[in-house]
């Protein structure tokens, strides 16, 4: 499918429904643009969906949660050692 589009004011380009449709991409979605020698391709831009054990990310929260603590306490222990 090939479309000839117009560049308006500030690069401004529309694409037409029925390449937005051949590509799945709605208003207020994203497109990564990459120049390819001469030639810009665009590709619909959507993130991966990862499953991920729910005990993992628990696990990881908890570990950030013990960091900041330690961090909170040698910030608070030099304080108290200045008085």
């Amino acid at each position: 499918m090939k479309v000839v589009l117009k560049v308006r004011k500030k690069g401004v380009i529309i694409l037409p429904k029925m390449l937005r449709n051949a590509i799945g991409v709605s208003e207020g979605e994203s497109l990564i643009a990459e120049v390819d020698g001469k030639r810009i391709i665009l590709r619909a831009l959507k993130p991966r969906v990862v499953d991920i054990d729910p005990t993992v990310v628990d696990d990881i929260l908890k570990e950030t949660d013990r960091r900041e603590e330690e961090r909170y306490e040698r910030i608070v222990n030099r304080g108290q050692g200045r008085a």
